[in-house]
């Protein structure tokens, strides 16, 4: 017979008004948005909060870069500049080495190179070969997939000159450590400063996709990641005027932060780096004044504890970004791995400083090969584009409906209306971003909304010609639709997975709402519009149908 228990009639509009409930405030988006902002600002406590009722749903549906404005960044990551820093981390261990061994190889000195090469000259041409085995005792294992049974390290030796450099599985390996460390570290900077939904994906093999909704302009959200934020700390051999004073192999020239023409000689081998941090805020020094303090983790105190013990009344130099932004001398030992860096900070750079150091260094440079800054009145204009889209749409379908299935018409727009706010009710409940495709996915959805009802109302008129009563119809014309319904359904839901997994940015956004309005298509079609003939026939008993 034509029925539905009633637990399930209740199931029904519970599923649809909890739906509707959570739609809700997207309807009031300014003032939920706003609401949001305090909560968030009060740790998540929204006691004293106003601006929108507590005990109502406060998920609002993102806004993507195309529909709220914002800032867009295309990096590609220098991989090549790792390659280098490697060498100059590794020259250490190699000098150490080879000295303990001076009688065999002679004297050692490092020789100036910059292709990711450690080149490396000995007094005794004739222990080259013992030099080069002793250092291809420092190799490692390459500790990746593609890399296994290989080792980190290459190292050659012609005339008097050793080389070492990374071997090609190693460099495969660490281009693509390099890229996902970038990745982790922008992401991290992005969520410290608070912005809303940013889009961070990895592009091709060295390039990372940034967008983010909301932000002023791809200059202000440069200044946010661009910086490299590599701090060191580094011995000082001497201070000069001379930008290009010739310094030996292993000894750099950089300029003072604070003090126009005023340059550093120090020495390339940091004793820690900022790699050994685990946190950094902003604070003010003992006048007052703005400062940046830091911790670092046991290994990092350690080394740090045991240099300034041993150079207590020399210069150290504080070194951020290839620019010394502190040289002070060491008064006395320094233990528990802590201090305080100061300098020309203001309150706002010292803030931004801790973030960059808190969130890590990047541990390459990059280069932003594409930037737009899109105007939040280009997102006003897609936003009532996609609403004018909407409404045509939805106008053009409940009027087709109505003239093609009359009263049955009606209750396919009634569920369709519906259907459109159960989307906005999962989009809220998800946090998901809509962007101008997903806006294309939700009308595409509205438009094939009703093919379920189509194929339902084509069913019931079928059965109506076999003189079975309308009751008898109805039932059958639902049950014998349904199989139909079900796969045009889930080969449509299929697709839009592939998009989903195998796209990116935009075509996401388009995966997400087209898979959402499929499920919500189904159930509206399925159930909804049965429960509305349902209750219709219960109270008309009709002897006859027009469908």
């Amino acid at each position: 017979m034509l029925q539905i228990e009633t637990w399930k009639r209740v199931l029904i509009w519970g599923l649809v008004a909890l739906g509707l409930l959570l739609a809700l405030p997207n309807g009031f988006y300014g003032r939920v948005e706003a609401y949001n902002d305090k909560v968030a600002a009060q740790a998540g406590d929204s006691t004293g909060v106003e601006g929108w009722p507590g005990f109502l749903p406060s998920g609002l549906v993102n806004l993507g870069l195309d529909l709220r404005g914002g800032a867009h960044l295309l990096a590609e990551v220098k991989v090549e500049e790792v390659y280098q820093t490697r060498m100059e981390g590794l020259w250490p261990e190699v000098r150490n080495l080879l000295r303990d061994h001076r009688g065999e190889v002679g004297t050692i000195r490092l020789q100036p190179s910059d292709d990711g090469t450690l080149a490396v000259r000995i007094g005794d041409p004739a222990g080259l070969d013992r030099a080069v085995k002793l250092v291809r005792g420092l190799a490692r294992p390459v500790t990746s997939l593609t890399g296994a049974g290989a080792s980190d390290i290459v190292v050659s030796g012609e005339g008097d000159l050793l080389t070492v450099q990374l071997s090609e599985a190693e460099r495969v390996a660490t281009d693509d450590r390099t890229v996902r460390q970038s990745l982790e570290i922008i992401r991290r900077r992005i969520d410290e400063v608070g912005t809303r939904e940013p889009t961070i994906q990895r592009q091709g093999a060295d390039r990372i996709l940034i967008q983010v909704p909301g932000i002023g302009s791809a200059d202000e959200l440069k200044a946010i990641i661009g910086t490299t934020a590599q701090l060191n700390f580094q011995p000082v051999v001497t201070s000069t005027s001379d930008p290009d004073s010739r310094v030996p192999a292993g000894q750099e020239v950089l300029p003072s932060a604070d003090q126009e023409g005023l340059y550093y000689v120090l020495e390339q081998a940091a004793v820690v780096s900022g790699e050994e941090l685990v946190d950094a805020q902003p604070s003010f020094d003992q006048n007052g004044n703005a400062a940046v303090s830091f911790r670092f983790n046991p290994s990092g105190a350690r080394k740090f504890g045991d240099y300034t013990a041993q150079n207590i009344g020399n210069p150290f130099a504080i070194v951020l970004d290839n620019e010394v932004i502190s040289a002070p001398v060491i008064q006395a030992h320094i233990s528990g791995g802590s201090g305080i860096i100061t300098g020309n900070f203001t309150v706002e750079e010292s803030t931004n400083l801790a973030v960059l150091l808190r969130a890590g260094a990047l541990p390459a440079g990059l280069d932003f090969l594409e930037e737009r800054t899109i105007g939040p009145e280009l997102g006003a204009d897609s936003i009532q584009a996609g609403k004018i889209a909407c409404i045509v749409a939805g106008i053009a379908v409940l009027v087709f409906m109505g003239a093609s299935y009359g009263l049955f018409g009606l209750f396919a727009n009634i569920a369709l209306i519906l259907n459109v706010g159960l989307i906005f009710g999962l989009l809220s409940l998800i946090g998901a971003t809509l962007t101008l495709p997903g806006i294309a996915g939700i009308v595409l959805t509205i438009g094939m909304a009703v093919d379920a009802n189509v194929l339902v109302f084509e069913r019931i008129r079928e059965e109506l010609k076999t003189a079975k009563g309308p009751a008898r119809a109805i039932e059958l014309g639902y049950d014998r639709a349904l199989s139909a319904i079900i796969d045009a359904n889930i080969t449509t839901f299929i697709v839009a997975v592939i998009l989903f997994v195998l796209g990116s940015g935009p075509v996401r956004g388009f995966a997400v709402t087209l898979g959402l309005g499929i499920i919500t298509s189904v159930f509206t079609a399925i159930y909804i519009t049965r429960l509305l003939v349902v209750m219709w026939f219960e109270r008309a008993r009709p002897k006859t149908l027009e469908v």
